[in-house]
């Protein structure tokens, strides 16, 4: 029997969901704004593929009855998802799982708590962005990750594993999340700030004006992951395994344009509490430094409240 899957956010990896998981799944892409039903796929190769996408409104879902779905996939921003799951909870059983694709380590723990069926957290480096309401592209294949933060629903992980695999997602379930959720957290906080603050690419953070910054950064991260428990995918805790880890992603990804930096050139509200906030409060927590960490906050803060507070005169 088919599986049928909610996806609650119309962005670049909801999108790429959708046209995934369609040719194998009942897909419905569920936003705030009607969108066309006509979407079409840039591949990582150039091939665009046009197809049909099952869209509704949230407002949509609330006015008619829906058959409840296997899965609902949240892929909104991390400061949205709280938000977005209170939308549409009063139409899905509380016992639906749900599955969270947010950066950070904020809307995870959260959800987790508080909803009463199984929630699974993804990570990917999947790469993909959206060239108006119609198109996305996507930029780049990499691995997702999945598995629940109690390790409690690893064969529901596995068979949805399976499912994005055959769709083409490169997905694998794992029973050690939290800690791949905060290595994405650590090297997301020593790229995307600065990348954002400064308007450059990936790559250019390896220039002198802004390497010494980045370091400044992975010090204290690395600290913090090692008072988490959290080692680097290398399996080393010392600094030096995480400030390869960073500038090996920062090579890797050098052509890159980071998430936050597109959100400021959108004059969007970025996910620094979601990146940056977990950070600081654990250094807190653990009574270590986290100056840097707190000016670059400080920073990104005064930036997007520049273009947002002139956005509402």
């Amino acid at each position: 029997m088919m599986t049928s899957h909610w996806i609650l956010g119309p962005g670049a990896i909801g999108r790429l969901l959708a046209h995934s998981l369609s040719p194998l799944a009942a897909v419905t892409l569920i936003g705030r704004r009607a969108l066309p039903g006509q979407q079409t796929l840039t591949t990582p190769e150039g091939e665009r593929r046009g197809q049909r996408l099952n869209t509704l409104t949230v407002a949509q879902l609330g006015a008619d009855a829906h058959e409840a779905p296997d899965f609902v996939h949240i892929t909104t921003k991390a400061m949205a998802a709280e938000a977005a799951l209170e939308s549409i909870a009063s139409v899905i059983p509380p016992s639906t799982p749900l599955v969270l694709w947010q950066n950070g380590f904020l809307a995870q723990p959260r959800i987790t708590q508080s909803w009463p069926g199984p929630v699974l957290c993804a990570t990917t480096t999947q790469g993909a962005y959206l060239t108006g309401d119609g198109n996305v592209v996507h930029a780049g294949r990499g691995p997702t990750f999945m598995g629940d933060l109690n390790n409690q629903h690893d064969a529901l992980a596995e068979a949805l594993a399976q499912s994005l695999s055959q769709a083409g997602f490169s997905a694998t379930a794992v029973n050690d999340i939290r800690s791949r959720l905060w290595q994405k957290l650590a090297v997301n906080a020593a790229i995307n700030p600065l990348v954002a603050l400064h308007r450059v690419r990936n790559g250019e953070l390896r220039d002198p004006a802004y390497a010494g910054r980045v370091e400044a950064v992975v010090q204290e991260v690395a600290a913090i992951m090692q008072a988490e428990g959290v080692p680097s995918p290398s399996g080393g805790h010392d600094e030096e395994a995480w400030q390869a880890l960073v500038w090996q992603v920062v090579q890797n990804t050098a052509n890159n344009k980071a998430s936050m930096l597109q959100d400021v050139e959108a004059k969007r509200p970025t996910e620094r509490g979601a990146i940056l906030g977990p950070l600081i409060e654990s250094a807190q927590h653990h009574g270590l430094p986290c100056e840097v960490l707190q000016t670059l906050d400080a920073e990104i803060a005064a930036l997007e409240a520049s273009y947002l507070n002139a956005a509402r005169h």
